[in-house]
């Protein structure tokens, strides 16, 4: 049943891509260069200020007109798109795990983790929680989820960058605090129990928490969660999943990956404005724009400036969770086919 959704949802992004054209050549000032970066979720904001930007400055230094176009959907839906033939020239998903699928498909070179400062991370995140304004039900920590009385929020897994995030926080939860896989399994599968939907992206999570009213909490990134509060006028709060005694909220650190699609760039001839939109990332103006939307950007001097703007955190490696530390076993254990979350989620009823 799953395989053939997500070969339908990846038919649907390709479909939506539509016709891109790019010139043979670039001639300065009357014609330019089309990039296509394929993006998970809930990063539509920080894209459309960073483009910008981007896009004056190339201008101002090579005389090129230079237009980005963006996809957005879940990262697991936006992997296989691209690897099905969405033609991007840059891919700017969840995780590892999402990116790698479009180098299994042959378009990414081995190494693409290496290709760009701080293993290809120009900011990171975590998981945080929305609650309704006053927090009526007093949720404080990931153990509050376990509780009859509190319904879920979070996006499928098999889809959605923010739902593996999510699942990997809570199973993390369990075993960074001492517990055994058996809790782990047991917590997670209850968890899910109370989830009422399961969105196919973070932000149609975020549309059913705010808009529609479902649920008690809300499990989502960092910049999504400032982004939810503001929009929506008080009704709403934040809350760092903190257990009583312990000095700093314990979460899950989110790495969300940039890379270029070598087969295409190399295709359509894009490969030098690509790896310069990607470098732009790591220059201090667009690690301004980073922080701007509550990205956590990996320039230690911009993150010093903003540091009002992050709380600190005992922030996890997801690869902790697995004894290689490999983000493949990661995948295969808990969210290929029959892996852990499709076995919880098959025993939810």
């Amino acid at each position: 049943m799953w395989a053939k959704f997500l070969c339908l949802l990846a038919a649907l992004y390709i479909a939506a891509a539509g016709a891109w054209i790019l010139s043979a050549g670039v001639v300065r000032d009357t014609s330019g260069v089309e990039l296509l970066n394929a993006a998970c979720d809930p990063t539509r904001e920080l894209w459309r200020d960073v483009n910008d930007t981007f896009v004056k400055s190339y201008y101002e230094k090579h005389q090129v007109r230079l237009a980005i176009r963006q996809s957005h959907g879940g990262s697991g839906s936006q992997a296989r798109a691209v690897a099905e033939g969405l033609p991007a020239d840059v891919i700017t998903l969840a995780l590892w795990i999402d990116t790698d699928v479009v180098r299994k498909a042959g378009l990414l070179d081995s190494g693409w983790e290496n290709r760009f400062p701080n293993r290809s991370l120009p900011y990171v995140s975590t998981i945080v929680f929305v609650v309704r304004k006053g927090n009526p039900k007093g949720i404080r920590d990931w153990a509050d989820l376990a509780r009859d009385d509190v319904s879920v929020i979070t996006p499928n897994p098999k889809t959605s960058g923010n739902g593996k995030w999510s699942f990997l926080g809570l199973w993390g939860s369990v075993v960074w605090r001492g517990g055994t896989e058996d809790q782990a399994r047991e917590y997670v599968r209850g968890v899910y129990q109370r989830t009422p939907v399961l969105d196919a992206a973070a932000r149609g999570a975020t549309m059913t928490f705010a808009q529609k009213g479902l649920g008690d909490v809300h499990l989502t990134w960092e910049n999504e969660a400032h982004l939810e509060v503001q929009e929506a006028g008080g009704a709403l709060e934040i809350v760092y999943p903190t257990r009583p005694g312990d000095p700093l909220p314990l979460s899950v650190l989110a790495e969300p990956h940039v890379a270029i699609v070598d087969k295409n760039v190399d295709r359509k001839g894009t490969r030098a404005v690509a790896e310069a939109y990607l470098q732009f990332l790591y220059t201090e103006p667009a690690q301004e724009l980073i922080a701007k939307h509550f990205h956590r950007p990996t320039n230690p001097r911009v993150f010093a400036r903003h540091r009002d703007r992050f709380p600190d955190g005992d922030f996890r490696r997801a690869t902790s969770l697995v004894e290689s530390g490999k983000w493949d076993d990661v995948q295969k254990r808990f969210f290929a086919e029959g892996g852990e979350f499709d076995q919880l989620y098959a025993r939810k009823k």
